[in-house]
């Protein structure tokens, strides 16, 4: 089993040349911090071309597809309603392939946020609240010749759903949810 203690920083995972470090953590860790900032080059050595994200079933349909598109159209999906968009990296564990680890999301909601059917029609749109938020998390990567190739995850979806006070909503906040939701079915899909 390899123990990370220095997950947190956002360099861990690069080696002097800028290349992704081989070993299971750093690559893990690198694909965390790449969701916040990264551009779409920084995906593609981090992600095996049939990697799949379990947690996808609520996202965009962009992100229903293998490989490193998949994890990319979500960073991009997060991006988009979340300033100041970074993860704090508390631990991380590989034991062989596979790789635990539980951090925490920051961001603040400057946007509105949908989420989808299975079908990947809109279910519902969070409009900002200017709010910020941490979200615990904990997440679990599957790696395959070096690269990921699976990722599912824990999140506490109610807590953040708290400190944004989507809930309880107020009937106001309804209101704009409804508003919200109409404009983003009009919206062609990304």
């Amino acid at each position: 089993m390899t123990i990370s203690s220095s997950a947190g920083s956002s360099s861990a995972g690069r080696s002097s040349a800028g290349t992704v470090a081989a070993d299971p953590v750093s690559v893990v860790v690198r694909s965390i911090h790449a969701m916040a900032a990264g551009d779409r080059a920084e995906f593609d050595p981090l992600y095996h071309p049939r990697a799949v994200d379990r947690e996808n079933k609520i996202q965009p349909p962009s992100s229903r597809v293998p490989g490193a598109a998949c994890f990319y159209s979500t960073a991009r999906w997060l991006r988009a309603a979340f300033d100041d968009l970074h993860y704090d990296i508390h631990h991380a564990l590989a034991d062989g392939d596979l790789v635990a680890v539980n951090s925490t999301m920051n961001g603040r909601h400057t946007a509105p946020w949908a989420v989808y059917q299975e079908d990947g029609t809109v279910d519902t749109v969070f409009p900002p609240t200017g709010k910020p938020f941490a979200m615990t998390q904990s997440h679990w990567f599957r790696l395959a010749d070096g690269r990921i190739i699976e990722h599912w995850a824990n999140r506490d979806d109610l807590g953040m759903a708290r400190q944004l006070g989507w809930i309880p909503p107020s009937p106001g906040y309804l209101l704009r949810m409804a508003g919200a939701k109409r404009r983003a079915r009009r919206r062609p899909q990304q």
